[in-house]
């Protein structure tokens, strides 16, 4: 009868530590989606009031990576193209940017298809590609060195200049200037001030549908 009882006890006492636990970990989901929500809010708040502000964009989807070895920048049959989920993600990526009425001053793209073709979906306005957005991927150092710096003139001369500046680009550049690899269709806000390029937020990406 004692050892049933401790068994029990024990049985009871595990049940509710597992009840704690779920209940814990839900209080912390909820916590997480608020913040989540709450940094949302903030960056649209920014992109609206603040200046010298440009969003650099990871394309939209485009399943596999990098691009063939015999690809043609000129030929998108040549490289990797957004799927039509990536191409409803690039129209959902423009409207996020109405609905929460960003004032997109300029449109730039790199020439890879991917790249210009969500911007050209987003629909913000004309779209001028640079090939300082070009993909780094498989660039050699030397090629990716000079890219990233002329990027960062091009951000530089946006300083305190009112509308924002949208950039469609890729992950290994973005990396290359910020540190940070963004997932396809996010956006990282930045903006050069004081002599660097500084960090604002981002821009989440829309679900894939």
């Amino acid at each position: 009868m004692l050892l049933r009882g401790a068994r029990q006890a024990h049985t009871s006492r595990a049940r509710g530590i597992s009840g704690l636990i779920a209940l814990l970990v839900a209080v912390q989901a909820l916590g997480i989606s608020a913040a989540l929500a709450t940094a949302s809010e903030r960056i649209w708040k920014d992109l609206r009031e603040g200046t010298g502000m440009v969003i650099l964009y990871r394309h939209a989807l485009a399943p596999g990576g990098g691009d063939p070895s015999d690809f043609d920048v000129k030929d998108c049959s040549t490289q990797r193209n957004l799927s039509d989920a990536g191409r409803r993600q690039a129209r959902d990526m423009g409207a996020a940017l109405r609905q929460n009425k960003v004032n997109v001053r300029r449109v730039l793209s790199s020439p890879w298809c991917r790249s210009r073709e969500t911007a050209e979906l987003m629909k913000l306005g004309p779209v001028r590609t640079m090939m300082r957005f070009g993909s780094t991927f498989t660039a050699p150092s030397a090629v990716a060195q000079r890219r990233e710096s002329l990027a960062l003139k091009t951000i530089a001369r946006q300083s305190n200049r009112s509308g924002v500046v949208v950039v469609s680009s890729h992950q290994a550049n973005i990396v290359d200037l910020t540190g940070i690899a963004p997932t396809s269709g996010e956006g990282i806000v930045v903006r050069y001030t004081g002599g660097e390029l500084t960090v604002i937020g981002r821009v989440p990406a829309p679900a894939i549908r």
